[in-house]
């Protein structure tokens, strides 16, 4: 309609120019009674001719406003659709940024637990190199010694060579004296047979003295001569070999004691045997912590039947894979094991006694006073400490597996980490036991009260983990 109307409005206009025009025309008839009618006739073509061109430019203008009118409604239909697929492309690149996010995120949060871990295993190296360190220190500090221990022998066997050169002239000298009384003696003895007279046998003093001339001898000819000394390696043999007979003296360390044993262990429970590293091997215990614990008990039979100690307890939540770990690996210390509350923080304990292939009863016990912690095996106190997690709490509602460590809450195991061996009677208390208690239970006298968690709680055997059940445990495979 708009359109219909503004080309109405073009088409009066044009009826107005030419009237507007013959009007002119009629002054200008009338007027040429008072100018020249060729000056007056110029300037009214002048006129039109300026009027014509205004006339045309608004006519061209009407005309091109008819065509944008025309093609408006295409124009908006157009730019609706632009902006449809706009909006489009911006919520698929948003969809696409987020997932990028989401990923970043995910990826982030793994890099930092791998870096939490590096760092734990950094730690751990170190430490290893500082013990390796401090241990060649002292072997060098032994190799000096005894190498001044040699040293000092070597004089000492020099002197008392020197001192048997010396003793073996003075008994040739007293030979000669002996021999010498001796002659006396037989002179005596003929003056009084020639004069008749007996005497009682006297001791035969030469004879005494040759027995002993004779016995030194004797001594003398297993001992190496003056010109055949013994070289500085025959001695340094010959020390080493004396030295293995050499009983301890009372600053020496004594070897360490091989464990005999508990005896019968029986009335354990089922068994559960951890055949290799597969990350398949893995138990599940349901319901994990119910509450937070401010204290932890953790006791079992542990039999381990590699050359280092794998992961015994994992318990991780959505927020720390590593709430609660008893976690070892082939690259620690052998016979070392990390008891970790709440990652990064940790103490290092050794379980060396385990390595043996026996069956051991072993109780790791902590409580947030203090800090304190207790590590006993076979009803023996070994390693004790304390501000460790002072004042914290192990929250509830994660996921408590066996035989494994979590990288994520039920998932992400690595073989390194892997135990294998033996597990049966295993509890947990959210209290601390006291020696007593540990040492009943070790024995099998008594059960300790409020056990939260036992082998009954297991909800899921995976891999190859078989199950046995053994009157006692020296009888298990």
């Amino acid at each position: 309609m708009g359109c219909l109307r503004k080309k109405t409005l073009s088409f009066l206009f044009i009826f107005v120019s030419i009237y507007v025009h013959g009007t002119l025309l009629q002054e200008a008839v009338s007027a040429g009674q008072r100018k020249p009618f060729f000056e007056r006739l110029r300037r009214l073509e002048e006129q039109f001719r300026r009027f014509q061109q205004v006339t045309l430019t608004h006519l061209q203008d009407i005309a091109n406003n008819y065509n944008v009118c025309y093609n408006m409604d295409a124009r908006f239909q157009n730019l609706a659709e632009e902006n449809q697929a706009t909006a489009l492309a911006v919520n698929q690149s948003q969809a696409a940024i987020q997932g990028d996010v989401a990923h970043l995120k995910t990826w982030f949060r793994k890099s930092q637990r791998r870096s939490r871990k590096m760092d734990i295993r950094l730690q751990a190296l170190d430490l290893s190199l500082n013990t390796k360190s401090r241990q060649w220190v002292e072997v060098e500090k032994e190799q000096k010694a005894q190498k001044e221990a040699i040293a000092s022998l070597a004089l000492s066997m020099t002197a008392l060579q020197d001192a048997l050169t010396s003793l073996t002239q003075q008994v040739h000298n007293q030979d000669a004296r002996l021999a010498a009384l001796e002659g006396r003696k037989q002179r005596a003895s003929s003056s009084t047979a020639a004069l008749g007279l007996t005497t009682a046998p006297a001791p035969n003093l030469a004879q005494r003295g040759s027995a002993s001339l004779q016995l030194w001898r004797d001594s003398q000819a297993s001992q190496p001569s003056p010109q055949h000394r013994s070289s500085p390696q025959d001695f340094t043999v010959r020390v080493q070999e004396m030295q293995k007979f050499q009983a301890p003296s009372s600053h020496q360390v004594a070897p360490p004691r091989t464990h005999q044993g508990p005896g019968n262990i029986c009335s354990t429970g089922p068994v559960l045997i951890f055949p290799n590293t597969s990350t398949e091997n893995v138990i599940f215990l349901s319901p994990g912590f119910l509450m937070p614990l401010r204290a932890l008990s953790f006791c079992s039979w542990v039999r381990v039947a590699t050359s280092h100690l794998g992961t015994l307890l994992s318990y991780a939540t959505k927020d720390n894979d590593n709430k609660l770990v008893l976690h070892g690996r082939d690259s620690l210390v052998p016979g070392s094991i990390h008891f970790v509350i709440g990652d990064p923080v940790f103490r290092e304990l050794s379980l060396q006694p385990l390595l043996d292939g026996q069956w051991h009863h072993i109780c790791i016990i902590w409580t947030s006073m203090e800090g304190k912690y207790w590590l006993h095996i076979d009803r023996r106190t070994v390693a004790t400490g304390s501000h460790f997690r002072e004042g914290y709490e192990i929250p509830p509602g994660g996921s408590l597996v066996l035989g494994q460590e979590q990288d994520t809450m039920g998932g992400e195991f690595d073989s390194s980490e892997a135990f294998v061996g033996s597990i049966s009677g295993l509890a947990i208390w959210d209290r601390a036991l006291v020696p007593r208690e540990v040492a009943n239970l070790a024995t099998g006298k008594e059960f300790p009260t409020g056990a939260i968690l036992t082998l009954t709680n297991v909800t899921s055997v995976g891999g190859f983990v078989q199950t046995a059940k053994c009157t006692c445990l020296e009888q298990c495979p």
